[in-house]
């Protein structure tokens, strides 16, 4: 009879890692499971106390990853005219709410710093919404105040395209940073206590809601662009900027955006299709279920056309970079040697792209990160302050600047 297996012991940095997790959770800053269930489920939310190895996101794996609170984002597409944006936003946010009713041992809606402290304290995984484009305002401000009173905690000022008055850091330069009317959205988030999020902004529209902003904002998914030339990612000076306003720059784990070596082997094969004459075919945003249709537990997910041979011929003789939580992990320290540990945070981009960093796969793997983070030196309060302690900061600041809140605690008293 063989003797039972003897667990590896941890090492410091594992044991550490744990002491963490459980006094400082993580609060990670942009999840799109909403969006991967459209896609691959027709939002139903189903099965996710099971494996679903064709998302990036379960509850296991959030339990693993040492998950207590989610800003789960409200995405949908900024090539959608503003009305029809309206309308699958509050698809989005329905989603979420359904998905926190289906499980609610597991999930909590929080609409304060207070809400999300008490949902974890009592083991549950606190859910915020974050709105990932001001085109999903359609220009109103009526509409800001109703998705606010839905549960909406940030709004982040574009996508990847840009709105009436404010710059994308992905479209060509339009107003040169901030209207009148993007300050007056602004100086209404302040109001209202909601977070003003500045990934996928460009950086004059970032320095401008910052010189405007009366309350700290957020990066919610961007990285360093002195380490990855990204358009998405955060230049120096700005990273200074967050410094002085208290703000948190939530650090992505995207790899195109985290290593240069993938962003020139993505714009290379991209100029191999282009020679090749594949066309660019723009993401459809799929259709929801009709009233009518049940929506399925798993569906497969849309996938672009076979790469011609030419295309295939490249890309086995130039096979992808690799990209692992050492590069990640760079980016965060680069954020923290600039901005201040007290302005570092992490936002994944769960389930927003296809491939994630190794080690970093899904949401299990924040441990990873934050082992390699204390084999560099982290201590355990520079730790806390990433996972979650310093935005939990931010949540209080900007509810303490705000004149009016909208938003009901889910008790039924003000949050």
């Amino acid at each position: 009879m063989s003797a039972p297996a003897v667990p590896a012991a941890r090492s410091v940095a594992e044991a550490l890692v744990a002491d963490v997790l459980a006094a400082s959770p993580v609060i990670d800053g942009h999840n799109d499971l909403a969006t991967a269930l459209r896609v691959t489920a027709g939002y139903s939310v189903d099965g996710l106390d099971g494996s679903r190895p064709e998302l990036q996101t379960d509850i296991p794996r959030l339990r693993a990853g040492g998950v207590g609170g989610q800003f789960w984002s409200v995405y949908v597409p900024s090539t959608l005219t503003e009305p029809e944006a309206v309308v699958s936003t509050l698809e989005q946010i329905d989603a979420v709410h359904r998905l926190v009713a289906r499980y609610p041992e597991t999930f909590a809606l929080a609409w304060s710093a207070d809400d999300v402290a008490r949902a974890i304290g009592r083991g549950r995984i606190a859910s915020l919404l974050g709105v990932e484009g001001g085109h999903s305002l359609a220009g109103s401000l009526g509409v800001l105040r109703s998705l606010v009173r839905l549960g909406v905690r940030y709004v982040t000022l574009t996508h990847n395209h840009n709105t009436a008055w404010a710059d994308s850091a992905t479209d060509a330069e339009g107003v040169g940073g901030l209207t009148d009317d993007g300050r007056a959205i602004v100086a209404e988030l302040n109001r209202l206590g909601v977070l003003v999020d500045l990934s996928h902004t460009s950086a004059g529209t970032q320095r401008a809601a910052l010189a405007a902003t009366r309350a700290p904002v957020i990066f919610s998914h961007s990285s360093a662009r002195a380490l990855q030339g990204h358009p998405r990612n955060v230049d120096d000076d700005v990273l200074g900027l967050v410094r002085g306003n208290g703000g948190v720059v939530q650090v992505t784990f995207v790899p195109g955006f985290v290593s240069p070596e993938l962003g020139t082997w993505f714009d290379e094969l991209a100029a191999v299709r282009r020679d090749a004459g594949v066309e660019e075919r723009a993401w459809d945003w799929p259709a929801s279920p009709r009233p009518s249709e049940r929506a399925p537990l798993r569906a497969v997910p849309p996938s672009r056309p076979e790469d011609p041979p030419a295309v295939l011929a490249w890309l086995e003789a130039h096979p992808r970079p690799r990209v692992g939580v050492a590069t990640v992990a760079d980016h965060v320290e680069h954020v923290r040697e600039v901005a201040g540990v007290e302005h570092v945070g992490l936002g994944g981009d769960y389930d927003g792209v296809d491939r994630q960093p190794e080690g970093l796969e899904d949401v299990g793997g924040y441990p990873r990160l934050l082992v390699e983070l204390a084999e560099r030196g982290w201590s355990r309060a520079d730790l806390e302050a990433l996972t979650g302690r310093n935005v939990l900061r931010v949540l209080r600041d900007a509810e303490d600047v705000a004149d009016e809140r909208l938003f009901t605690a889910p008790g039924g008293g003000d949050a």
